[in-house]
């Protein structure tokens, strides 16, 4: 069996050159000491590491790489991550710049190992997704057993090791903020082993998961946020980097930024966000927290515009803050929320530091602390360390890549509750006195991350995994938590700490209904009450959705986004005097669909499709979220000739009449009328709206008899 090293092989002489580069003056000086460090390390035949197990996943490529074969003659950088991982997604955009630098013929291959911490992390659709949304566009293989981690002994996310073009060892650089060395080592490399010759400038089939998938409204929403007043939801569309202004129907009011990545202020049709998370929204405010960015920006609606209050668009560093916002940097802010701290003050999960800060919107003061201006941007809460520590003072407490905030006013409570995601926790965070607390999950080693899983209990006795989101309901006094890695709602009591799970099946997945338990979710990152605490909105992150939890009736429904207002547009020719077809929302996965028995028409008949619904017992139909139906005929466009057929549904009383004439001399015998009508209803005493659909297929059979007349069939359905 081979001998292969392990990084441990690699710690003296490395840490040799570390600090021969620390002395270093010029440029030139630190490549001349990397070339002499690579034709020293040449010389030691044992640096080898072992290949990829066999039978792994791979993302982004035509199949399995090996450093034998496919990635023989090439300077490799293996990036060990987990998906969860701030420090991990910091790293990102170096790993992008670098391959912007260097190609894949250049000699250079980026490989991302992904070496999951926990369980739901393990699973490839998961990882996929993740892919995806970071926008990885490099080789990535499903370690899922962490073989490769374990056989190097890699001891901490992220971590770089550099390879030469045998599979060798050169370099590793641990935790991020080595960009500087990352580009010399690189740029040395390929320079050192192209002068050898040994360098291949093949293609390693590299074919993006991205290009296969088909478009949808919203992609990976992280967040959502309701104004009670306005009944308007604003929606992080994490993927299209946008934030989308909505009607608590579902009508697209506004939509800022996307679908491509940038920084930018100015109104609403130019500015650009990058990856945006957190959203608060209060009347024609929205506040946004830009994490790809490392920003807190401001949408104003009434005005049209949007203006940077935190970030200098670069990740910081600082722990402690201080300074005016827009020229205190910041790092991967997560989630925002309005509160008050002698003056308005915008609360502000900072993933990046591991720590809560506080935009003063006006004059203000933290508890033990000093007196704040207006503008200033500091930290409240967390040493920046790393850890599950509660702690009487806040700058002393330790937090875990925080993750959602929901402020509680009431006097009883008078705090922020904290879904610390990499401890698997629910904390608090006092506004009286600045102590934060354990609610429920984790345990009582601060220095232990790993104390997760999917159990109702209290207190420590219950576990989650990776909660990303929190929702306080002040009526109840119950706080809603989205278990993000346990694809389920829970519902916690921070008065007896009491956890248990309200919605979601425990399984990834997109389902709705019966009920509560039974329908499911996947990896949801955002939580939000509305209608006075009837119904729960949730951000179903990886099935790029939002749902509605009826908490009275105990019901999931698909949330509607109609990225047009107007859908009456009633046969319509495609001609360039009509405008141009509505786009239509997607009938959700829950809707029944009904093939009906055939019927038979001759030619030159019509066909009188009768549609027939009914709403659900207590429901009427919502005037502001326009219900509509269309017809179509796939694959036999020429039956409806071309055009786009949609009608209005405004009366139900009566079935609606949809007429489709037979040509004489028809292109097929056979095509398929599809009826889908989208109904929209909300309950007769006010609140709760939901949104209905059906879809109807009439396989027609036409004669060859050309005759004049009509055929008509019955479509009904009860919601």
């Amino acid at each position: 069996m081979a001998s292969y090293c392990k990084l441990s092989d690699l710690f003296l002489i490395q840490s040799q050159l570390d600090d021969a580069l620390e002395d270093a003056t010029t440029q030139e000086d630190k490549e001349n000491l990397v070339h002499q460090y690579l034709h020293n390390i040449d010389e030691k035949a044992a640096l080898i590491i072992p290949d990829f197990e066999e039978g792994l996943d791979w993302l982004n490529t035509d199949g399995p790489l090996s450093l034998r074969k496919e990635l023989s003659g090439k300077v490799v950088v293996l990036d060990f991550f987990t998906y969860c991982c701030i420090n991990c997604m910091h790293l990102l955009p170096d790993l992008h710049q670098l391959e912007q630098s260097y190609t894949i013929e250049d000699g250079l291959v980026v490989v991302g190992v992904h070496s999951a911490k926990f369980p739901n992390e393990k699973v490839l659709q998961n990882v996929r997704s993740a892919v995806l949304r970071y926008d990885i566009t490099h080789p990535v293989v499903n370690d899922s057993d962490a073989r490769l981690w374990q056989e190097l002994e890699v001891s901490c996310w992220p971590t770089l090791v550099l390879l030469g073009p045998r599979g060798n060892l050169l370099f590793s650089l641990v935790g991020e903020g080595h960009r500087e060395q990352l580009f010399l080592f690189t740029a040395v490399a390929l320079k050192h082993y192209r002068e050898q010759g040994l360098l291949k400038d093949h293609d390693v089939g590299i074919k993006l998961y991205r290009d296969s998938l088909p478009p949808s409204i919203l992609s990976f929403p992280g967040k959502i946020a309701m104004d009670p007043s306005s009944k308007r939801l604003a929606i992080a569309d994490t993927g299209h980097h946008r934030v989308l202004v909505v009607s608590n129907t579902g009508q697209l009011l506004h939509s800022i930024g996307g679908p491509s990545s940038g920084r930018r202020d100015g109104n609403l049709f130019e500015a650009q966000f990058s990856s945006p998370q957190g959203v608060f929204i209060k009347g024609d405010t929205v506040y946004v927290a830009d994490t790809e960015n490392h920003l807190v920006r401001k949408i104003n609606l009434s005005e049209g515009k949007v203006s940077t209050l935190a970030g200098t668009g670069v990740q910081g560093t600082d722990k402690e803050g201080g300074a005016a916002g827009p020229q205190q940097p910041i790092s991967s802010p997560w989630d925002v929320t309005l509160g008050n701290a002698g003056g308005d003050v915008l609360w502000i999960a900072m993933a990046g530091t591991h720590q809560i800060w506080a935009l003063f919107l006006e004059d203000g003061k933290l508890p033990k602390g000093s007196d704040s201006k207006k503008g200033t941007c500091v930290r409240f809460a967390g040493s920046g360390n790393e850890e599950n520590r509660n702690n009487a003072y806040p700058h002393k407490a330790g937090l875990a890549q925080p993750s959602g905030l929901a402020l509680a006013r009431t006097e009883n409570w008078d705090c922020l509750f904290i879904a610390d995601s990499e401890s698997s926790t629910i904390r608090s965070l006092s506004l009286k006195d600045g102590a934060v607390k354990h609610v429920v999950g984790g345990e009582r080693d601060p220095l232990n991350l790993f104390a997760f899983g999917d159990i109702d209990g209290k207190g420590i006795d219950a576990k989650l995994q990776h909660p990303l989101g929190v929702s306080w309901d002040e009526g109840s006094s119950l706080l809603y938590v989205a278990d993000s890695y346990n694809h389920k709602i829970k519902v916690v009591d921070p008065k007896t700490k009491q956890c248990r799970v309200l919605a979601g099946t425990g399984k990834a997945g997109n389902g709705v209904g019966p009920g509560f338990l039974e329908s499911s979710f996947n990896e949801p990152g955002g939580i939000c009450l509305g209608e006075r605490g009837k119904l729960l909105y949730v951000a179903d992150t990886n099935n790029h959705c939002i749902k509605v939890l009826d908490l009275e009736t105990k019901t999931v429904s698909s949330f509607p986004i109609l990225e047009q207002q107007e859908v009456d547009a009633v046969l319509t020719t495609a001609t360039s005097n009509t405008p141009a077809v509505k786009k239509l929302p997607k009938l959700p996965k829950s809707a029944p669909v009904f093939t009906m028995p055939s019927i038979t028409v001759p030619s030159g008949h019509s066909v009188t499709l009768m549609l027939k619904l009914a709403l659900p017992a207590g429901t009427k139909l919502n005037e502001e979220a326009p219900s509509f139906w269309d017809l179509s005929a796939e694959g036999n466009e020429w039956l409806l000739e071309g055009r786009a057929v949609m009608g209005r549904i405004s009366d139900l009383s009566e079935p609606i009449s949809i007429v489709s004439s037979i040509p004489v001399a028809p292109a097929s015998t056979d095509p398929t009328l599809t009826l889908n009508a989208w109904v929209y209803c909300c309950l007769s005493g006010g609140g709760a709206c939901m949104m209905k659909a059906v879809s109807f297929r009439q396989p027609l059979l036409i004669g060859s008899t050309s005759e004049e007349g009509s055929v008509a069939v019955m479509l009904e359905h009860a919601f």
